[in-house]
């Protein structure tokens, strides 16, 4: 099988045949239809955390394909299914937060594409509890984004327990913020979106947000304080500068959600602000299994709209590129040359001309 191999930090991905892997006890055999080029893929390439993924290996972690092998005692997946491979590859089912509904809290977890092999290849191997079911109406295509893109940011609107008619600034419209747009509007937000570029801030609007700001041009602190405030801040931006305007910009009560994982991972906010005004400092870490169903299920009732470009994994050093320059609208993901993906991609450039 063809697989992307990270074999040294911060190199460039080899595109290698490997054999194909075989299902364990308890694992399914995913023949892949489409993964998605997530941020934290290029931050496991590049070893950016404190604790590293072992070398060599494949990373991606919105992977979606169908079950070509079951392994010993799996019951609960059938051969044809399609299903979800999102980074929460395991958890143990038996500690607090598994048995409280907070698997994604786990600390026996492990990660998809970064503990073990992820979704760059085309065959991935995945413990069959944690392979979420891909309901009809929801195409690979679409899905892939869903698996982490799109749980990442349900869970982080439904952390900041939003009530209809705050406002809700969203920081980063990429993959990530244009799907939290979305689910901010959808339980009721105003919602303000706040990135660097034009065309990003475009298609906020295109997607149902309220207000745009540019903070390459603006002031962001200042211009969210003229449209009333914020009452949460979902910040899905890397840059460091961006934290303390999502801080600043916040209402009394205000709630300041975050999400992205910057490489130099450190928070300096004013414990003088933070008490007086009330302020919540909540870290939101991508969503469970059941959120997950949510997410598709939201998608096939046709709530959400996903934006993507596809590329071929022969690509995948220029594409890290791309998402590095800022340059790609929302997701790109990687499609596997079957003939229900290569249709759906087909159909969604032709209509939009960056998929839909």
């Amino acid at each position: 099988m063809k697989a992307a191999v990270v074999r040294e930090f911060g190199e460039p991905l080899l595109v290698e045949e490997l054999p194909i892997p075989q299902p364990g006890p308890g694992q399914v055999l995913v023949r892949l239809e489409a993964c998605g080029l997530c941020h934290t893929d290029i931050h496991a390439m590049h070893g950016d955390w404190p604790v590293k993924p072992a070398l060599p290996f494949v990373p991606g972690h919105e992977g979606v394909g169908v079950v070509e092998q079951l392994g010993d005692g799996v019951s609960n997946r059938t051969v044809g299914q399609r299903v979800a491979m999102p980074w929460l590859g395991h958890a143990c089912g038996d500690c607090r937060y598994c048995i409280d509904g907070r698997e994604n809290l786990c600390e026996k977890q492990y990660n998809n594409g970064y503990a073990v092999d992820g979704g760059y290849a085309e065959y991935m191997l995945a413990d069959a509890r944690f392979a979420v079911p891909v309901p009809d109406g929801v195409t690979p295509l679409d899905a892939g984004p869903l698996t982490c893109a799109g749980v990442t940011t349900y869970a982080a609107i439904k952390n900041a327990r939003i009530t209809p008619g705050e406002t809700v600034a969203v920081f980063g419209i990429g993959g990530l913020g244009h799907l939290a747009v979305q689910y901010a509007r959808l339980v009721g937000a105003i919602v303000i979106a706040v990135d660097v570029t034009e065309e990003k801030l475009a298609l906020a609007t295109e997607l149902g947000a309220d207000h745009v700001v540019n903070a390459r041009t603006t002031d962001p602190v200042q211009a969210i304080r003229d449209l009333g405030g914020a009452d949460a801040a979902v910040i899905l931006a890397v840059a460091p500068t961006v934290f303390r305007q999502a801080f600043d910009a916040l209402n009394r009560g205000g709630r300041l959600v975050l999400v992205s994982l910057p490489a130099d991972g450190t928070l300096t906010i004013p414990i003088f602000d933070t008490v007086l005004k009330g302020i919540s400092v909540i870290g939101s870490i991508v969503g469970t299994r059941q959120d997950l169903i949510e997410v598709f299920d939201l998608h096939a009732a046709g709530r959400t709209r996903v934006v993507t470009q596809t590329r071929n994994l022969d690509e995948v050093n220029a594409s890290i590129d791309e998402v590095l320059a800022g340059t790609v609208p929302a997701r790109l993901v990687f499609t596997y040359q079957t003939p229900d993906v290569v249709v759906a991609a087909a159909a969604s450039e032709s209509l939009s001309g960056h998929g839909s």
